[in-house]
């Protein structure tokens, strides 16, 4: 069985998150947990999928906490030293719904996830009756905005008045992110920042078609300095800069990363990100001195786990991420794009945005695929592991995750198989990114035909 993708479990509630599996999920979950803490975001099916996971976890012996609607990275805050359930579909349509697992501020990881898949395929008994845990309800909204309002506090320069429109997209960030920003000093024009069930005003997923109506607001004001847009969440952030144009996700990575480098006292400061990540990352990263680590998507706490585990030299995660979606260390272990608005929010209050954005390398970034069965990825892709460092002998080469071929003036591909639909993705970042995207999959269409 398996039920976790790259971000816990997710699909339409009609025939994959059903009130069933909530029921199975929180007996898994609720029989090696003593306390959890439950919260939802906005969705329809929000309430009957929260009332199946406080019955299976209670019924299994666990105490519940329920938090209400929440943004998922306030549930992560609020599951340190316990674990926490949060019934979220992030950015998916509204007849989607899913179930997210933290333990002590952090997302379970594979082998944990494995454990939760075979209980709910052997199935979990009820505890004795004497044994079931008891539920109570608690607001950690406030603390938790607090708390992210005193962490962006020693990053940047106070708000002063800087204003920041801010797209909610009718979503869980509409209980956060225009509070905090308020609370460090900033003027706050908030767009669709309303919970809504359906998400009326726009889709959930925070794109250049959905993020129109920001955009045209930010440059319809002069006033308005930054646009800051949301999924349904409130774990992923945009960014649009004063002109109402998006910011390439990976320039907004990139400035973070440097950022958090410069600030560090390490030896030995590490930014952890996706093999999909800009070159450019890696450019301001290493100017800053540090150096950048990749781990496969879905699993940057993962990485930072193994990373601590090996150190032996001062080394520190500074920071964590993959586009549109960010670790703050220092702050704590989960995804947090409330965060991620308040500390750019003051970094460019102190410098401004085109002077954070200026030694960032923009070089055109392009994605693609090609049709390949899902029977056919695996020897397609351990026939490319050869093919493509043998048509481009001057790249070089790292195969941990797909392909991925680095070339000294910056450029870079990653090639890597799709795990949820029929294709071999390509990345493409060039100055001629067209050309080396023809060229590449042309290389991939080859690998294809001859497993084929």
């Amino acid at each position: 069985m398996e039920l976790f993708g790259t971000a816990g479990i997710r699909g339409p509630v009609a025939d994959t998150v059903t009130p069933e599996l909530a029921l199975d999920v929180g007996r898994a979950v609720g029989v090696e947990a003593e306390t959890v803490v439950l919260g939802r975001d906005g969705r329809q099916s929000g309430t009957a999928l929260v009332g199946a996971v406080e019955a299976g976890l209670t019924s299994a012996g666990a105490s519940v906490v329920r938090l209400g609607q929440v943004p998922t990275p306030a549930l992560a805050a609020a599951s340190r030293g316990r674990y926490g359930v949060m019934l979220t579909a992030s950015h998916n349509p509204p007849a989607d719904n899913g179930i997210k697992l933290f333990a002590d501020g952090v997302e379970f990881d594979s082998d944990a996830e494995s454990r939760i898949e075979s209980r709910v395929e052997d199935g979990v008994r009820s505890a004795e009756w004497a044994d079931w845990g008891e539920s109570r309800g608690a607001d950690i909204l406030r603390g938790y905005r607090e708390e992210v309002a005193d962490f962006a506090r020693g990053h940047g320069d106070d708000l002063d008045g800087l204003t920041v429109a801010v797209d909610c997209g009718n979503g869980m960030a509409s209980l956060a992110t225009p509070q905090v920003i308020r609370a460090l000093g900033g003027a706050v024009r908030a767009l669709n920042a309303n919970v809504d069930s359906h998400f009326d005003a726009r889709g959930s997923k925070p794109t250049p078609e959905t993020l129109t109506g920001l955009c045209d607001f930010v440059a319809g004001h002069e006033t308005v300095e930054l646009g800051i847009g949301h999924d349904g969440d409130a774990d992923r952030i945009v960014i649009v800069d004063g002109e109402g144009e998006m910011v390439h996700e990976d320039t907004v990575l990139a400035i973070l990363a440097e950022h958090y480098v410069r600030a560090s006292e390490s030896v030995d400061p590490v930014v952890l990100t996706t093999p999909n990540a800009s070159g450019r990352i890696d450019e301001r990263v290493q100017a800053a001195g540090g150096r950048v680590e990749r781990i496969a998507l879905g699993a940057l706490h993962e990485g930072i786990a193994e990373i601590r585990a090996q150190d032996d030299r001062g080394t520190e995660v500074v920071f964590a991420a993959e586009p549109w979606k960010h670790i703050h260390p220092a702050l704590g272990g989960w995804i947090d794009g409330v965060a991620s608005a308040a500390v750019v929010a003051r970094l460019v209050a102190a410098q401004g945005l085109d002077t954070l954005r200026e030694p960032v390398t923009e070089r055109p970034y392009l994605k693609s695929e090609v049709t390949c069965p899902d029977g056919l990825k695996r020897a397609a892709m351990a026939d490319l592991e050869t093919r493509l460092p043998d048509t481009y002998p001057e790249a070089d080469v790292s195969t941990d995750y797909g392909v991925r071929l680095s070339f000294e003036d910056g450029s870079w591909t990653l090639v890597r198989p799709s795990g949820t639909e029929p294709y071999v993705r390509v990345y493409v970042e060039s100055d001629d990114a067209q050309a080396m995207l023809a060229d590449v999959k042309s290389v991939i269409g080859d690998a294809v035909e001859t497993v084929d």
